[in-house]
């Protein structure tokens, strides 16, 4: 679980809504501090257990770049409602919404997946490889997650039906944040995104993050094929998806790998500037090519 680096919304964020044909998306939204959009947009997608708050330490950074950003709530996540049917969150059908999110833009986006929303993304980009200008996996691997992270889905899925997730939170989720030193306040905000979450979201995410085959090749295709840029980047400490895994799946993607030093999971949060600099690099280079 990701820990955002400040809850308050600096200058040229705000907090909206798009609409799509496939729902209303809880969105934050960065634009430039000062004249227009003059380079193309970027669509950021939070992992499992994540929300778009996730990537408030970049989205200003970012922006000042000279382009729109928007951070979403997937389906069932935070502020976005979803409903009661696990079969709402397979990779496949949060994929076709990130799909329609894209559409919703005037230009091609420059799409990033984190964690889990790298095996959802995926889905929109094999599916529509013209809607991206460019394509970024952060902190995601080939398959299912492993390490650590595998250790919480399993517990999460396999707990949350016995005991219920103020159980779970109680017993296990807080203590483990606070341990880590959290500020109060997000500590406060990280229970009730957790709390807003669809349970049958959280349970239906937890199987697919658990179980998603390897499909690198299948993208690879797809993405040679379209002469589409793709960056993996990472923390050289990531707990999730092995250094080492993400490095292979950059070679077999031929894609651009950006590993950033002392980050772990979560890098737009560990560290924001570094990483906000290889995402502009890359995307500025991506419409120059």
């Amino acid at each position: 679980m990701s820990t955002p680096r400040f809850l308050s919304l600096p200058p040229g964020v705000r907090r909206t809504d798009i609409n799509t044909s496939r729902g209303t998306f809880a969105v934050l939204e960065a634009l430039p501090g000062s004249g227009v959009c003059e380079r193309g947009p970027a669509l950021l997608v939070p992992g499992f257990t994540g929300s778009k708050e996730d990537f408030i330490a970049v989205l200003q950074t970012l922006a000042g770049g000279g382009r729109r950003v928007v951070a979403l709530d997937m389906r069932g996540q935070h502020e976005t409602p979803g409903p009661d049917d696990p079969a709402a969150y397979t990779c496949a059908e949060l994929g076709a919404d990130i799909a329609a999110v894209m559409e919703h833009f005037d230009d091609q986006v420059h799409l990033v997946g984190h964690s889990f929303g790298g095996l959802v993304t995926r889905e929109a980009v094999m599916t529509d490889p013209a809607l991206p200008a460019s394509y970024t996996l952060m902190s995601s691997g080939p398959a299912a997650i492993g390490g650590s992270r595998e250790v919480e889905a399993r517990v999460l899925l396999a707990a949350l039906p016995k005991v219920g997730l103020e159980h779970l939170w109680a017993t296990r989720i807080e203590p483990e944040v606070i341990t880590k030193g959290v500020a109060p306040e997000i500590v406060s905000f990280l229970h009730r995104r957790m709390f807003m979450n669809s349970p049958a979201g959280l349970m239906a995410m937890a199987r697919e993050v658990l179980s998603s085959p390897d499909r690198v090749d299948d993208l690879a295709k797809v993405t040679e094929d379209a002469d589409l840029p793709v960056l993996v980047l990472y923390g050289e400490n990531d707990d999730g998806w092995e250094p080492s895994e993400q490095a292979a799946m950059a070679e077999r993607l031929n894609a651009r790998k950006v590993v950033i030093p002392g980050a772990a999971h979560s890098p737009a949060v560990e560290a924001p500037e570094t990483t906000a600099s290889a995402l502009t690099s890359f995307w500025n280079d991506a419409e120059r090519a």
